[in-house]
């Protein structure tokens, strides 16, 4: 990277990146958000390294005498971040320094001392540069432990939701949920969980092994028998594939239904995810992919409905169409709580969560440019 708007150039590089990543796997949004948050990152290391140089150059209350504020008022660090963060868009560290008047970095010096305080400018920018890929680095390794210990955070909060001889609903497999319930029985909690099947892939199968291997209780349940069971559930504990901006849920299909008998029956609806999972998009955005169609053999054997599929018929058009979606919308007033590694948190609070770790410049990841 040059020494000249540095953070500029590394925001332009990992955005062609992630426009890469995401366009190859529309409907991973968790991509998109890591690469948001990567931006977000650099973002804010270059804001703090130009207000610390800044405030570095001798811009502060400590440098002017009361007499002197009222002809030359000093700028405080708030104003310096403010000044900053609304300049951050095309100009980086380097080019923010460079907008400062040199009487304002340093009284004027003989021309015998013009190449020397070259070489200290030159020095000052690449120590600042080099000081900038340390702490996005750092950064950036923080980000990837948080969601490497994302389950064990969240973990850690079961035993304030689970309680003795509670029966728990799910349904599918989420690593999430099954970590959850795990911690709660380490707790020497007792209680039952209802799996639902999860057709057509019925991974709920899977998750009842898992479950009985440690020695929780556990009941499968077709999926059209949720409302049946519901009334006898305490708590509906499911996982997410991503919660959107207004706090709305895209998971595996069937759990809205499963989240329609909870809010018919007054049953908590709680969702448990990684703050990874949180995305800046609303569903109604265009780049937003909400769902994709699986193959139809998870449904039908084609050698069994062989005869309702003949292309012949009908001018070339099939009598029988199977769709097989992938995921559900659960909107944001079907959610009793959102569990996450940084704690519980109601559908409205999600906006706050997403204002701290996204810019509003990133949203869009696709044809921008900040250079």
């Amino acid at each position: 990277m040059p020494y000249t708007n540095q953070a500029a150039s590394l925001i332009d590089a990992v955005r062609a990146v992630g426009e890469q990543m995401i366009a190859a796997n529309p409907v991973e949004l968790a991509v998109g958000n890591i690469v948001r948050r990567v931006l977000h990152i650099i973002r804010e290391e270059d804001l703090s390294s130009t207000t610390t140089a800044i405030e570095g150059l001798g811009l502060s209350d400590d440098d002017v005498d009361g007499d002197e504020n009222e002809d030359h008022p000093a700028l405080s660090a708030a104003v310096l971040a403010a000044a900053a963060r609304s300049t951050l868009r095309a100009p980086s560290l380097q080019t923010l320094l460079e907008d400062i008047p040199v009487s304002a970095a340093a009284p004027p010096n003989s021309s015998s001392g013009g190449d020397s305080e070259g070489r200290s400018k030159s020095a000052e920018k690449s120590s600042r540069s080099r000081k900038l890929k340390h702490d996005v680095i750092e950064a950036m390794n923080e980000l990837i432990q948080d969601i490497d210990t994302c389950h064990e955070q969240i973990s850690e909060q079961a035993v304030e939701h689970i309680h003795q001889n509670e029966v728990i609903l799910t349904l599918g497999r989420s690593r999430t949920v099954k970590e959850f319930l795990y911690a709660a029985k380490e707790k020497k909690r007792s209680f039952r969980v209802f799996v639902a099947e999860g057709a057509p892939r019925y991974q709920g199968h899977v998750l009842a092994k898992e479950l009985v291997a440690k020695g929780l209780q556990t009941t499968v349940i077709t999926d059209s028998a949720v409302f049946a069971m519901i009334s006898r559930v305490n708590m509906v504990i499911v996982g997410a594939h991503a919660i959107m901006a207004n706090g709305g849920v895209v998971a595996p299909v069937g759990i809205n239904m499963v989240a329609l008998a909870a809010q018919k029956h007054a049953v908590p609806f709680v969702v448990v995810a990684g703050s990874h999972k949180l995305c800046p998009l609303y569903p109604h955005n265009p780049e937003v992919l909400l769902n994709e169609l699986k193959s139809p053999s998870d449904l039908l054997d084609f050698g069994e409905f062989s005869d309702c599929m003949d292309f012949g018929i009908q001018g070339g058009s099939p009598l029988l169409h199977v769709v097989n979606p992938t995921f559900d919308y659960i909107p944001p007033k079907l959610v009793s709580l959102f569990i996450t590694d940084t704690g519980g948190h109601n559908p409205s609070y999600i906006y706050r969560l997403i204002a701290d770790y996204y810019s509003a410049d990133d949203l869009v990841v696709q044809g921008k440019s900040t250079s």
